[in-house]
């Protein structure tokens, strides 16, 4: 049975153009996602949603709150508790701007995505309850640009808790995409008195699942997935915990995984270093009209068609 992997139909004709020197790559933009955990009887479970079937790329996809890096994402004015913006840039590899910059986007997407915000009046404490109109207001104008995050932080006198949150893996968008991302990839525990909800725009539900259920889902073609989604969800199944998962981060490498693609013959080979599962054969006859080998790019995922979303989706339909 194919699995769940999603591939955008366009991916075989731009690897050919990029191959043949008629595509110049596009500089990818810094971004920021959160592998939001919590401890269930069944191990620790990841809060995800689905990105909206109607959307031109990845419609219908599984993934974790997240998006790029706001400009004003390294406003020296910041508060910040935790871990020095020296220490985050050398295990981000970055300069410091940039890895508060990049740490505030993790932030900032999970509280304007999922509602959850890892910050506190001082570097010991969380905020509780994030619901109410005056909340819901901050966060409509962070999601408007309206408010930069310094500013929002500021007017509630808070601090940006640096050491909630575990770099886990970095993945960087194919050459041959039209939309890059450098993407860092982190953990957090979900803080005591909050809890999540779908207030993004860009998701038609949220769920909390485990990860070994969202892999199980994924290797049976019922739920759509990209190939960074599956692998942190791989490796946070490790874990036993959702405190674990976060003590483990500090020891996780954090290379940069960025796919290639080369041409045997005729037939594309895609492939992500590291990560053999993903590779794929397209072979030139590839049409996302007609049937391709399973998983293959130009599938029936990539034309925006959701997995099946009965009441028998591996995900149980569990509110976030």
């Amino acid at each position: 049975m194919a699995n769940g992997q999603w591939y955008p139909p366009e991916w075989p004709d731009r690897i050919r153009a990029l191959a043949a020197g008629t595509l110049t790559p596009v500089t990818p933009k810094r971004a920021a996602t959160v592998m939001l955990l919590k401890d269930t009887g069944a191990g620790p479970a990841v809060h995800m949603l689905r990105r909206s079937t109607s959307m031109a790329f990845a419609g219908g996809a599984y993934a974790y709150p997240g998006g790029g890096v706001d400009p004003r994402d390294d406003d020296r004015a910041i508060g910040w508790a935790g871990p020095t913006r020296a220490w985050w840039a050398n295990r981000l590899g970055v300069d410091e701007a940039a890895a508060q910059a990049i740490v505030c986007a993790a932030v900032r997407e999970t509280y304007e995505e999922a509602g959850v915000l890892l910050a506190g009046p001082t570097g010991e404490a969380v905020v509780g309850d994030t619901t109410g109109a005056d909340w819901e207001a901050d966060r409509a104008a962070l999601v408007a640009r309206e408010l930069s995050f310094a500013e929002f932080l500021d007017r509630r006198g808070l601090v940006l808790r640096s050491d909630l949150l575990g770099a886990w893996a970095r993945w960087i968008t194919p050459e041959f995409e039209s939309r890059r991302y450098d993407t860092w990839f982190f953990v957090a525990v979900l803080p005591e008195g909050q809890r999540t909800r779908n207030a993004s725009t860009e998701a038609d539900r949220t769920v909390w699942i485990t990860p070994a259920k969202a892999t199980a889902g994924y290797d049976k073609g019922e739920l759509l997935m990209m190939p960074p989604t599956v692998a942190t969800l791989r490796a946070v199944s490790a874990c036993g915990t959702a405190a674990e998962a976060l003590a483990s981060a500090p020891g996780r490498d954090m290379t940069p995984v960025l796919a290639e693609a080369r041409l045997a013959g005729d037939e594309i080979v895609l492939s992500w270093p590291g990560h053999d599962e993903f590779t794929k054969h397209v072979p030139p006859t590839a049409s996302p009209a007609g049937p391709l080998p399973s998983g293959a790019p130009g599938g029936p995922a990539a034309q925006g068609r959701p997995a099946p979303a009965t009441p028998s989706d591996p995900t149980g339909g569990a509110p976030a």
